[in-house]
């Protein structure tokens, strides 16, 4: 069963390889055709040469019809070949056909490489695409290491398969059968004694083609992991920093660069074992052929040109066939790379139904009775309540409680199934709408937001290619960034640094919800996106927003009811449910979870003025 199941797979992997090609058949075709006509002007020349020593020392000559027709057509006949000046036009004739093999073979490899380039190129593209849409939950739940490492490594050893291996098992096998169908023809037991070796070096490759698959498939998985911990510890650096993680981080690092490393070992030691059975096998058969040709030639059944000839096609051939258990090893590889990376095709993307709508969204937000769970674990249960379009909604609530998946499920990050309840804008249930209209017109703020690797700027308008610095400077005006801009050297050309490290967390904050104020979307959540920032400049920021962004849905998350303290409705979150909900005097008043948070929050105020007022 498993045996089918690898077979099944292979052949799907194969259907992926073939699919990719489309495109680069053409070149393909050239090239496998020049492949051969450069192989078939390859075994021409020794046929020249032994016709040339054959004619020379007098023995008698067997001549192929094409080999015939050759030196009949350098005006040359077969008796007068051994003459001087006869001798160096058939020496130009075996130049002129390595000419013309040279001239196949770079026709074969120039061919090639264009047609490889093109499917990998496809391969890249097709695989990056797929990856933009592929879910939420999809991402959340794949380390970006192993994915990265995929998309780096496997689809370079796919390359190297397709512009190296591939051809050079069909080049092996060629050269066989052309070799061995001329030898026969010339001496049956010099041919058999040639060919005695060559099942066991067959057997023998494909032997080692499963066991490497199965190791290399391992090493595969261990260099995963590898890049997913450097990644998480590139990109967490002031985390380990802070915390002094760096022993342990090198410590975790160096243990799974050990494991990598021994499986590498394990790897080439079976390369070198194979190595070194090819060459007792190589030698074994070179002195089989001379042995046997020692023998013939003491009774007469083999000229000096025809032993030449079988020592010459026996080089020719005896690294393709010894290479085609490495090649077969890179074959295997490929396989699971492409086993790899067909996991990431088969994971489902998002799509919308035909009958999706694409109309502008307009009107109020409805949560209806929705629950929602996520890998069996309940996030919202029964969650019920209104905003009115262009009006602004708190939600308060511990770690935990659900606010985020609120903004998450708005988004269409995640869809709710049958039974989870409605989300509908202006009426309409969002599943009916099709996800880039719905994210084009929801714009969202997180509590750690992603900034590019560019300029304040270019991360300003990065929604758009399109924005003026009149404009980007307006947004960052709104959102209270523009003065520390104006501090840089270099003000909104300074670039941020990777994910934003030179930027303080407030900063980063700000220039993320400038870059959602210049978006204007009609719909705007700020996900606890302020978290970062002085209460005095959550103020300034909130008041601009109600002053300068007028008619949009605005949905505030926070735990700081400060910044949700100028909402028209809050509704407060315990465990998945609303356990509150009412304008801010009204929870004032009612004295409950958002009174008592409340009464603390200004608590701590009081006390730290107090405090300032000390000092």
């Amino acid at each position: 069963m498993q045996n089918m199941t690898e077979e099944t797979n292979k052949k799907h992997q194969a259907a992926l390889l073939w699919k990719l090609s489309r495109g680069s058949r053409a070149l393909y075709a050239v090239a496998f055709a020049s492949m051969l006509m450069a192989v078939a002007c390859n075994f021409m020349t020794p046929q020249l040469i032994r016709y040339l020593v054959d004619s020379v020392s007098g023995a008698p000559v067997e001549r192929m019809p094409i080999v015939s027709s050759l030196v009949a057509l350098a005006g040359l006949a077969p008796e007068t070949v051994a003459q001087r000046g006869n001798m160096a036009r058939v020496v130009m004739l075996v130049i002129a056909v390595s000419a013309f093999g040279g001239i196949f073979n770079l026709t074969y490899r120039r061919s090639l490489v264009m047609g490889a380039e093109g499917l990998v190129k496809r391969l890249r593209d097709r695989l990056y695409s797929h990856i933009q849409r592929l879910p939420y939950s999809w991402h959340i739940t794949i380390q970006t290491g192993d994915i990265v490492q995929r998309c780096t490594s496997d689809v370079e050893i796919v390359r190297s398969f397709v512009s190296n291996q591939l051809i050079e098992i069909v080049r092996a096998i060629s050269l066989a059968v052309f070799a061995y169908c001329i030898l026969f023809s010339m001496n049956v037991p010099m041919a058999a004694a040639s060919l005695a070796f060559l099942p066991i070096v067959f057997v023998y490759s494909f032997i080692f083609l499963r066991d490497t698959s199965i190791r290399f498939l391992a090493a595969d998985e261990a260099e995963g992991q590898l890049l997913a911990i450097a990644q998480e510890n590139f990109s967490g650096v002031r985390v380990v920093r802070a915390f002094g993680r760096e022993r342990y981080e090198a410590d975790r690092f160096a243990s799974q660069n050990q494991l990598y490393a021994e499986l590498w070992m394990k790897l080439g030691k079976m390369l070198s074992t194979y190595w070194a059975a090819g060459d007792m096998l190589t030698g074994l058969q070179m002195i089989a052929i001379c042995v046997t040709g020692i023998y013939q030639a003491s009774r007469g059944g083999i000229t000096i040109g025809e032993f030449m000839v079988f020592l010459t096609y026996n080089a020719m051939i005896i690294w393709p066939v010894r290479g085609l258990g490495r090649v077969l090893a890179e074959a295997g590889k490929t396989f699971v790379s492409l086993g790899r990376l067909e996991e990431i095709f088969n994971s489902p993307t998002e799509s919308d139904p035909e009958s999706a709508l694409d109309a502008p969204i307009a009107g109020d937000i409805e949560f209806d009775h929705v629950s929602f769970a996520y890998e069996n674990a309940p996030i919202l249960r029964d969650v019920s309540f209104t905003v009115s379009e262009g009006t602004t909604l708190g939600i308060l609530g511990a770690t935990g409680s659900g606010k985020t998946t609120v903004a998450h499920l708005l988004c269409r990050l995640y869809d709710l199934g049958e039974g989870e309840g409605e989300i509908r804008i202006g009426g309409v249930d969002i599943r009916r709408l099709k996800r880039s209209l719905v994210r084009k017109s929801v714009g969202i703020v997180l509590q750690e937001p992603f900034l590019y690797s560019r300029t304040i700027a270019e991360n300003v308008a990065s929604l758009s290619k399109h924005y003026s610095l009149e404009q980007i400077k307006e947004a960052a005006s709104i959102s209270q960034v523009d003065d520390a801009i104006e501090q840089f050297a270099h003000n909104y050309d300074t670039l941020v640094g990777e994910r934003g490290v030179t930027l303080s967390g407030g900063q980063k904050q700000r220039v993320a919800i400038a870059r959602t104020i210049l978006k204007a979307p009609p719909i705007m959540i700020f996900d606890d996106s302020l978290s970062a920032v002085d209460t005095e400049t959550d103020s300034r920021i909130r008041a601009a927003l109600r002053d300068r962004v007028r008619g949009v849905t605005t949905i505030i998350i926070s735990h700081r009811i400060t910044s949700i303290s100028g909402a028209d409705k809050i509704i407060v979150m315990e465990n998945g449910r609303i356990i509150e909900m009412g304008s801010p005097a009204e929870l004032e008043t009612f004295g409950g979870v958002y009174g008592r948070i409340l009464d603390t929050q200004r608590l701590v105020v009081d006390e730290t003025d107090e405090g300032g007022d000390r000092t």
